[in-house]
């Protein structure tokens, strides 16, 4: 593990990139090959210091839910970051270019709970009787990191390369979707830049969710009621270009959209 000193060095680099909207150079070196529990203490100081600053936790994100990725960056299981309240854009906004580094963005379903989830051995039915809603869902990841040089390390230390998340606003019951074999297209200024469906993200996004419900338990900071659970991306995430469009239609739901100025 690593020490407190240089986790807090590196945390403060990250939070400077993000004030500065300016990338910096991969952390991972400096890290112990597959020391994931440093880089997530990284997330955690990150955590703790906009907590501190006022921001507000509303949910938690989970990444790397196409095994494909997880093989290319040489995992096996997902990973996870903080969604706070001001990073959520109000479907058909405009997001500011100049607000971030190098967006990205994949489509994805979103869960909201009614009541919490403190137990590390969460079954299956306690996660889905405590659903309330699913939604349609855009998550705008924006890596710290420069061009995108990522390793596992460098992504779950920032915040999992979370920047902004949209919901579309008419949530659905769980009972009225079938989240496995839901297809998924997601363009940009009407040309489809993006194809997947349900089973894309860890073969059904509720199984996505269980493992972060669990995961989160275990790591001291369970979820609430009202929690936004970004389950996973539903097929490739797209570079975003200045001035697109991006429209999500995820089978069962209406669209959800969002803009860049």
């Amino acid at each position: 593990m690593t020490d407190a000193t240089l986790i807090s060095e590196i945390a403060t680099r990250l939070e400077k990139a993000e004030a500065d909207v300016k990338g910096i150079p991969p952390i991972a070196p400096e890290l112990t090959a597959g020391d994931l529990g440093s880089a997530y203490a990284i997330q955690a100081e990150l955590t703790r210091r906009s907590l501190a600053k006022g921001r507000r936790l509303v949910g938690r994100k989970v990444g790397l839910t196409s095994e494909a990725v997880q093989k290319q960056l040489g995992v096996n299981q997902p990973d996870y970051g903080a969604l706070f309240a001001d990073m959520e854009v109000l479907h058909d906004s405009t997001i500011a270019a100049n607000t971030m580094i190098m967006p990205r963005i994949e489509a994805e379903i979103a869960v909201i709970l009614k009541k919490g989830l403190p137990h590390a051995d969460c079954t299956m039915a306690e996660l889905i009787a405590a659903v309330d809603y699913a939604v349609p869902a855009l998550e705008i990841v924006d890596s710290r990191i420069s061009e995108w040089k990522i390793s596992i390390l460098d992504t779950i230390a920032d915040n999992g390369s979370s920047a902004r998340y949209c919901l579309g606003l008419e949530p659905k019951r769980l009972t009225d979707l079938d989240l496995e074999t839901c297809g998924m297209i997601m363009t940009a200024d009407g040309a489809p830049v993006s194809l997947g469906s349900g089973a894309a993200c860890l073969g059904h996004p509720l199984k996505a969710a269980h493992w972060l419900v669990r995961t989160m338990a275990q790591a001291g900071s369970p979820l609430a009621a009202g929690d936004v659970i970004m389950t996973g991306a539903l097929g490739p995430m797209y570079t975003v270009q200045g001035g697109q469009r991006i429209e999500a239609r995820i089978g069962g739901f209406s669209p959800v959209r969002v803009a860049f100025g």
